[in-house]
């Protein structure tokens, strides 16, 4: 990949209370099925084996740029009870000023595996109702009174929201754990580390620590 943290991604501090996650960025973010239960699908000889819940969450994965376009999907996986995933905040004036048009510099490769599925309008209609609850001060403060337009914490909403409306007809008791969890990439080598892990998620399947 090219040098993003010699330039567009550069991390001032990793002192989140002053940071704004509507700010450009790489964000790996891991999300959970309410109690871990085992909606997505299954691990079978090392690979994942989607139910059509699964399908579901994997198709509106691949559509978060159809309806946030300053956004690029990279590494993302689907497993039994969870799901890791790259999201790149990709905007003009670094995020600060509102969204812009994103630039193709700052497009991610995702797996080969991983092939975009058919497009839908009902994740752009839906409220964002997720928070990532972050119990510092200043930015961190604001983001718990209002997540803002064209967050993470609004789009990851968006995205539960949709797969939930989507999959009670399925199942009536799907639902998701509260909240999400994200982390913020601060180098190549690091990078590099999450986009392996995430790809050998489902060969290493018994020994995860969202086995159940």
């Amino acid at each position: 990949m090219p040098s993003k943290f010699q330039d567009r991604y550069r991390i001032p501090s990793t002192r989140l209370q002053n940071w704004d996650y509507g700010w450009n960025a790489i964000y790996f973010i891991t999300i959970c099925a309410s109690d871990r239960e085992h909606c997505f699908g299954k691990v079978s000889n090392k690979t994942m084996e989607l139910s059509e819940i699964g399908l579901l969450a994997h198709q509106f994965w691949c559509e978060i740029p159809d309806h946030f376009p300053f956004i690029c999907l990279d590494a993302f996986v689907i497993m039994p009870n969870h799901i890791h995933g790259v999201l790149i905040i990709d905007k003009d004036n670094d995020g600060h000023f509102g969204p812009k048009t994103v630039s193709d510099s700052g497009s991610g490769t995702p797996p080969s595996s991983i092939k975009p599925l058919t497009i839908s309008s009902d994740i752009s209609k839906t409220n964002a109702k997720s928070s990532n609850i972050h119990a510092d001060i200043t930015l961190g403060h604001k983001r718990f009174q209002n997540q803002g337009s064209n967050t993470i914490s609004s789009i990851i909403g968006s995205y539960k929201s949709i797969v939930s409306k989507k999959a009670h007809p399925i199942y009536k008791d799907f639902g998701w754990q509260a909240g999400f969890y994200d982390h913020i990439v601060h180098s190549d080598r690091e990078f590099d580390r999450i986009r392996q892990y995430i790809d050998d998620n489902p060969a290493n399947w018994t020994n995860d620590k969202y086995f159940a």
